[in-house]
């Protein structure tokens, strides 16, 4: 439960799925620093109960489950719900991911993750999610970086970046949802227009090409992220860690929860 000292944030209700103990309760510790309302879920029949009797903002859900499946209660889901959905999975495989985000998850995380990482998808996909209710806005600015939609600009630190349309509208189509994972396929349905599948490395040129005009280093980038074996995502570098979040000596709550999530995350990854 969140703590008064936490009200300052609007108090967002999150549904966790996870049937390792350790691991749910390490997370909900994490997740109730932060200000989040949690409701803790063992198994997947469990889960679809409190889905069913409660409304929540977000759901972080393993996939390996006792009782009803990850795969299942992510269907159910979304046979009901649009609610956003963190999927954790000891399966790092491409098809895997795939098969995930193509069930319906927004995002995922691969076992063994860091609480740290959790919480910054977290804030980004519920800041996603919140901005879709909101009028597109004709200017979007990321620290020096500028993008006026209206005139078609893009400005870093003051001088023109000097894109192609198809670029630009690349570009601010990442940059409208911080933190949102997209596929290739969707950026070329999105940015040029058609979906047949050979023309989704003509996507990765254009990435290439605007990281050179960004001046964005795809090993340490500050704009472009690549999701390995799905797509791309726009996060600020000033973003990736939330404002208010602590100093890298000043943990959320003792040290030991990350590192027992580690091990816990490792020794199931192992087991299953």
């Amino acid at each position: 439960m969140p703590t008064s000292e936490t009200r300052k944030v609007e108090t967002r209700r999150i549904l966790l799925v996870e049937d390792e103990k350790t691991i749910r309760d390490a997370v909900a510790a994490y997740l109730e620093r932060e200000g989040y309302w949690v409701t803790p879920a063992a198994d997947g029949r469990a889960a679809l109960d409190a889905f069913a009797t409660h409304r929540f903002d977000l759901v972080i859900l393993d996939l390996m489950l006792p009782k009803v499946s990850g795969e299942v209660v992510c269907r159910e889901i979304r046979n009901h719900s649009d609610v956003p959905l963190i999927m954790l999975t000891a399966k790092g495989e491409l098809d895997d991911r795939i098969m995930g985000l193509e069930m319906g998850a927004d995002d995922y995380l691969i076992k063994p993750f860091s609480p740290r990482e959790l919480i910054a998808r977290v804030r980004a996909l519920l800041r996603r999610v919140h901005t879709g209710d909101e009028p597109q806005r004709d200017k979007l600015v990321y620290g020096d970086l500028e993008l006026d939609v209206t005139a078609h600009q893009a400005l870093l630190a003051g001088k023109d970046l000097d894109l192609t349309a198809s670029e630009f509208k690349l570009l601010t189509t990442l940059a409208r949802y911080p933190g949102r994972v997209y596929s290739r396929m969707e950026l070329v349905e999105k940015v040029l227009g058609y979906d047949f599948e050979g023309y989704e490395r003509t996507v990765d040129s254009h990435v290439k090409n605007l990281r050179a005009k960004l001046g964005d280093d795809p090993r340490n980038p500050r704009f472009i992220y690549t999701v390995h074996g799905v797509g791309y995502r726009f996060e600020p570098q000033e973003g990736s860690v939330p404002e208010d979040g602590p100093a890298e000596d000043e943990p959320l709550i003792a040290a030991e929860p990350e590192e027992a999530l580690a091990e816990a995350s490792e020794k199931k990854r192992g087991a299953k």
